[in-house]
Parts: C-alpha cells; structure tokens; sequence
C-alpha cells in the first residue's frame, strides 16, 4: 500500500511540474487549467463532487468535497496552489519542468512549493474517498489559482465570490513540517502565523537634460541609486513577538543560542554570525520588517538625464503594523530623499495568525506522533505570504504543514523556495500523502 501510494503521489506530482503553470502575475499567465484538468482526471470516478471555477480564462480552481453527515461538525481544507513562478533554466541542473525522478528525488519547479503537497493532498483524499470515508465532518480538496501573485483570481476570489464552495472551519496549506534538529529531538515547525506585504511603487523625481553636460544636474536615477542604498541599509526595530519567543522556546536550544535570538539587542549580531544562512536570514526575517529593492525602471535615451525612475519594493510588515505604520518606516529610510519621492501605488495586506490552542493542532500532534516518532511541533511564522491569509479573515483556522523526511534540511527547503534545482524526495511525497488521511480519519470521525 504505502510504495503504491509514493508511485502514484509521485506521477501526479510529475504531470503537474510538467504541466507548467508559471504564473508571472499577468492575467494572462497561469493557466492553471492544465493541472484542473490533471487533477479532475484523476480524482473523477471515484464518486466525489468535484466543481470547477474559472473567474478568467484559463485560471481555474478545483473544489471537491466528501460531505459530513453531521452539519455542526467541523469542515477541514486541506488547500494547494498548482501555480509556479517563473524560472531562469540556466541555473538549472535539470529541465525545470521536466518532472524528472532522479536517484528518489522528483526536480522540477514547484517541487517544494508547493506541487508537492498539491498532488499529496489529492492521493490522499482520493484514497478516503475509495476506502468509503464518511466522517462526521465535511472534508475540502481545494487546487487553487494564482497564489504566487496576490490570490486575484484564486483564493480572494473564491472567499469574496464563491465563500459556500470553499467555507470551512480548519485549513491545511503549505511551508511547514520540515524537520529541525534540536538537542531534545527533531522539531516540526507548523506555521500559525506570517507576515503582511506592502508591495509598493516609488517614482524618483528629477530634472531632463543632456547628458553631454552632467555637472551639477538633477539627476533622478542617481538619485534613485541613493534611494536604493538607503532602503537596502534601513534597519527597522527588532521586535521578538509571541510566535518568534514560542518558537525558540519551543526548539529547547542552549542558552548561548536562546538568549540572543530573544533578546532585541543581540539577535542582529547574532544573525550575522551564525552560520547555518537559512536559519539566519529566517530568524531576522521574522523578527523585522523588511525592505528589498527588487526592480527599477527609468531613462528614455543614452543622451538624455533622467527626470523619473521609478523602483518597486517589496516591504514584509510584522503582526499589528498597518499601512500608515510602513508610510512611517518609509520616510525615515529615505530621510532627507522623502520630497523627492512620490509612492506611487502601494497594496497593504497585513499579517494574519492563528491560536496554536485547537482541536486542529491537538490532531497534528497525536498524528505526527505516530507517523514521526520522537518528533514534536513548534510554533512558527512564515516571513512569505500564502492563501491560508484569506481564510483566517473569515474565522478560519489555518496551519501551514506537511510531513518530510530528514532528507530535505531546513536550510535547503529554504533555498530552494523560487529558487534553482527545486527537488523532493519520494519518502516526503509518502509521508505527507499518508499524513493528510491520517488527520482527516482523526479530526473529522469522531
């Protein structure tokens, strides 16, 4: 049963990779219809109510469900996203949608993130429904579009558009359950909490003329150089928030590792010595509000001095900051640069978290005890934006889980997050698989 299983969660991971839903952010881009398709196919037959939603051509979202037989009990999501970002294929080892099983691994974009746990999810809720599943709650597969951009024209659309179709009470989507050392055993972090985005828009202003005479004039994309260095330097207040101090409680290091990971004054420093980069870049992360200069634009020709250049920052805001707090945070970057600055548009989603104190988590931990033995959950905060936002604003409790073998680090799993050589082991493709039934027969029966 359970090599049966890793085959078959291993050929529908393979199709979708091969699939290439590469959303780019463009209503155009996506085409998530691929993968509805692969995944109405293969979960079709098997007597499950299967919908399909389509708010733009090509960008649809699968929902199917095994009914409860009792209305109060609680409904379980168990959410994927079948988009992929874009790839560079020339820091690739390997065709990135080639889908290509190598040595136990399966490459390809969206391997971790999250096709993975997509194509487990549906092995695993089509293996229920076979077995003749009926549990008291109502159980949710839902393959959604366009994650990797704002959601548009997936999950905000289903929650604003179609909330009876995807309306639940529990949600289990993506990014944690990667095993972390520790001295009192392996840890696995469940996400409860992320960040907020405040993506915006800046126009750089400055005075045109030839560039044949560059003395003294207003240049805007040196001055936009000036813009960049500052916001790339900022160093907002560190703040060590309740899922950031349970977190490191939780994870029982020793005390020349707690003390400054909880302590404001030490954690920076702390930081940048620390060895093990993933770790680093996620405690800093998740105890900062962070700025990233990520694209620039301006110049008409070589022979002209630009009067405008306009630059996209990625902000990442932390839990109880709203849009006027990072207009705040922004002006002290820019410092005296602030008048010749215009936020040209901005788009403030913030962070959203949910109570680790839940039947759900209860569930996760009787469960991961027996599918991983001597493991135990911890608390954690993504610092990356998922659909599991949307239904914590209508009331849902959402985690972020999956199970993995020891064979993806956390350093790893963090790298390879959009970026090159994405891969997962056939062992992570078995245990979640097994692990996503495991919690239905536990949350939902009784």
């Amino acid at each position: 049963m359970a090599s049966d299983q890793s085959g078959e969660v291993t050929e529908l991971l393979q199709q979708l990779i091969r699939n290439a839903c590469v959303n780019d952010g463009t209503v155009a881009s996506g085409h998530e219809d691929r993968s509805v398709d692969t995944l109405d196919s293969y979960l079709e037959g098997s007597g499950l109510d299967l919908e399909r939603y389509e708010p733009e051509p090509g960008r649809s979202s699968l929902v199917a469900r095994i009914e409860g037989s009792d209305p109060d009990a609680p409904t379980l999501m168990l959410m994927g996203h079948t988009d992929v970002v874009p790839v560079n294929p020339d820091g690739w080892s390997r065709d990135p949608f080639g889908g290509e099983l190598v040595d136990g691994e399966v490459w390809g974009r969206g391997a971790v993130d999250m096709l993975n746990l997509t194509a487990s999810m549906a092995v695993g809720f089509r293996r229920l429904a076979d077995d003749g599943f009926a549990p008291r709650g109502s159980l949710v597969y839902l393959a959604v579009a366009d994650e990797e951009a704002l959601g548009t024209y997936g999950a905000d659309w289903l929650t604003e558009r179609q909330r009876d179709a995807v309306d639940c009470d529990w949600v289990i989507t993506e990014s944690g359950g990667i095993p972390i050392p520790s001295p009192g055993g392996v840890k696995l972090p469940v996400i409860v909490a992320e960040k907020g985005s405040h993506w915006c828009v800046l126009r750089v202003k400055g005075t045109p003329g030839h560039a044949s005479m560059p003395f003294r004039t207003d240049n805007a994309l040196v001055k936009a150089a000036e813009v960049v260095r500052r916001i790339a330097e900022f160093r907002p207040q560190t703040d060590i928030h309740e899922t950031w101090r349970r977190f490191v409680e939780g994870m029982g290091y020793p005390a020349e590792f707690t003390e400054p990971l909880l302590d404001p004054e030490k954690i920076v420093e702390f930081c940048e010595a620390l060895p093990m980069l993933g770790l680093a870049r996620q405690a800093h992360a998740c105890t900062h509000t962070t700025f990233a200069p990520t694209i620039i634009r301006g110049g008409t020709k070589i022979n002209v001095i630009p009067d405008t250049v306009e630059l996209e920052v990625d902000i990442r805001t932390l839990p109880g900051q709203d849009a006027a707090d990072i207009d705040g945070l922004l002006q002290e970057a820019l410092g005296d640069l602030a008048d010749s600055v215009e936020v040209v548009r901005a788009n403030h989603d913030g962070a959203t978290a949910s109570p680790s104190d839940t039947p759900l988590w209860q569930t996760l931990q009787r469960v991961t005890a027996a599918l991983a033995p001597g493991s135990a959950l911890v608390p954690f905060m993504t610092v990356g934006a998922t659909d599991a936002r949307f239904f914590r604003r209508l009331g849902a409790g959402a985690y972020g889980f999956g199970l993995f073998s020891d064979h993806i680090t956390f350093d790893d799993f963090n790298s390879m997050f959009h970026g090159d050589d994405e891969r997962v082991d056939v062992e992570s493709l078995r245990l979640s698989t097994e692990l996503w039934q495991a919690v239905a027969r536990d949350l939902l029966v009784g």
